[in-house]
């Protein structure tokens, strides 16, 4: 009887592209995914490690490599031999990489199984995001030793085309020697990008004789544009240009609900960041909510009214808890306060009878609210699972439309624990462009846990509520949407942003001490 063998596994050299987790291929993200360990060096993006992170699903199999490359090659093909599946993550595409080559060859030596997975260059990248595509010659040089770099090869690069060049912002200046001593003109037009496709994205536009200045504030590799695409940018640059570009905005919500806001924000430019200050906790007694599941099967109930995602997810969830789907709501018509609380209820299958068209709030919902008739509903009792801290307009005006209500506490909002001492310090001093609220409860616990926004902050409010709160606690609401759903409160503060924007190129902007400013510090005062 022969033992069975051990599977052989395989060294992957993952190009990741130059920075945007968006830009993976499939066949990277299934090597991350598929990996028993990920090995990057610290010239990786932040938001490609915690991408790895979340993709692989355990952060300690995520290591920082801290070997030379030929001792790391051997590591990684040691452990390919004994069964494991390696990553290598590489910034940009592998073969460019002097130290990713000699990763490989160590590897190849050790006669492991590996594969080579292309990533998008920095400089394809900044082709396209900073809107300096190619014409119809472009030369590409990946710079690992600028001494043998030969000038004249360069300068006759530039004469036929564009020229794109990745370098360490260390060898510039060398890089400018060689571009005159080649006979580059001095005006020849340059444009050096620094974080390509980051979140920090900047591109500078000089010329040969002053882009080593341009790049100063700089660190690690940049892209230089050498040539007739440089002018391109202007018309067709986009990443850059995107509403919220830079922001840094603060989303004061339950984790669960604050990542969806993070997605949408990224789509805009923006940079959030999520300070959880409710945690939504079940009611202290359930008696109530077990009355009410009793009550929807048993036909008590004409309408159930749903005020927000947390009260869908905790009918939803009780429910299971009683072997129940969504067959129990059969004969019951369902309002929504608004379209996120809608979608919620349609995940389940179900399309909601009653949504405002208008005002997608308690008023709102109230005024397309149907009144009781006593001759054609039968049942004349409707359900309202919501918060603990709700107000009563809703239920007054259901009442006086001649409605009996079950107001029953579906769930509680507690205060979350303070952020960390560096987000309170940011909070208080104006590190946040601006804050997103969307409820009076995180106006109020953000405020509770850590301070009230800057006054420089731009403030953006969900709805006429939250907007009445953050007023009392003497916050300036810059921003909101006439309808209450997250993607209307982004896109207010997006028009919002633009409208700066258009205002600073104008002229300079005006504090409220009178004070002129103008740059990108204008863009922090209103």
């Amino acid at each position: 009887m022969t033992s069975a063998r051990k599977p052989v596994g395989r060294v992957r050299f993952v190009g990741t592209g130059p920075g945007d987790p968006g830009l993976l291929t499939k066949r990277a993200l299934d090597a991350i995914r598929e990996a028993d360990r990920v090995y990057y060096d610290r010239s990786l993006p932040q938001s490609l490690i915690e991408t790895a992170k979340e993709l692989n699903g355990d952060d300690a199999k995520i290591k920082l490599i801290e070997s030379s490359p030929s001792d790391q090659g051997k590591l990684m093909a040691a452990a390919a031999r004994e069964g494991e599946n390696i990553a290598r993550l590489i910034v940009g595409d592998a073969y460019p990489n002097r130290l990713a080559k000699a990763e490989i060859k160590a590897a190849s030596a050790e006669q492991a199984r590996f594969e080579v997975i292309p990533g998008m260059s920095h400089a394809q990248a900044v082709a396209v995001y900073a809107g300096m595509p190619p014409g119809e010659i472009r030369t590409v040089i990946d710079i690992d030793d600028i001494a043998s770099i030969e000038p004249l090869m360069i300068a006759d690069a530039i004469k036929r085309g564009s020229l794109t060049v990745t370098a360490d912002v260390s060898d510039l200046s060398s890089l400018r020697d060689i571009l005159l001593a080649g006979g580059v003109s001095g005006e020849t037009a340059v444009a050096v990008t620094g974080d390509a496709t980051g979140e920090t994205e900047y591109t500078t536009t000089s010329s040969v004789d002053t882009f080593v200045e341009a790049a100063l504030g700089y660190a690690g590799q940049v892209v230089l544009t050498i040539g007739p695409g440089v002018d391109d940018r202007h018309e067709l640059a986009w990443w850059e240009g995107r509403p919220l570009y830079g922001w840094k905005v603060l989303i004061p919500r339950t984790k669960e609900q604050a990542g969806i806001m993070s997605e949408r924000l990224r789509a805009y430019g923006a940079i959030p960041c999520e300070v959880p200050t409710i945690a939504v906790e079940p009611p202290r007694t359930p008696a109530q909510m077990e009355r009410a599941i009793k009550g929807l099967v048993d036909g008590r109930y004409a309408w159930i009214v749903f005020t927000s995602q947390n009260s869908v997810k905790a009918i939803w969830e009780k429910f299971k808890e009683h072997g129940l789907d969504a067959r129990a709501f059969g004969g019951l018509r369902i309002a929504c306060i608004g379209e996120s609380t809608a979608n919620a209820v349609r995940e389940f299958g179900i399309e909601p009878e009653l949504i405002p068209n208008g005002q997608q709030s308690s008023e709102g919902l109230l005024e397309v609210f149907p009144p009781h008739d006593p001759i054609l509903d039968m049942v004349g009792r409707v359900l309202l699972p919501r918060a603990d801290i709700a107000t009563e307009t809703l239920v007054q005006g259901l009442s006086e439309r001649g409605w009996e209500v079950d107001d029953v506490t579906a769930y509680r909002t507690v205060r979350a624990s303070p952020p960390a001492a560096d987000i309170r310090d940011a909070i208080k001093s104006g590190g946040f462009d601006a804050v997103l609220f969307t409820s009076s409860s995180t106006v109020r616990n953000l405020v509770g846990i850590a301070g009230k926004p800057h006054q420089r902050t731009v403030v953006a409010c969900i709805g006429p509520a939250t907007a009445d709160t953050a007023t009392e606690f003497g916050l300036r609401v810059d921003a909101k949407p006439d309808n209450a759903s997250v993607p209307d409160l982004i896109e207010a503060l997006a028009e919002y942003a633009t409208e700066l924007k258009q205002r600073l190129a104008e002229g300079p902007i005006k504090t409220r001490r009178g004070q002129k400013v103008q740059g990108p510090t204008a863009l922090r005062f209103r």
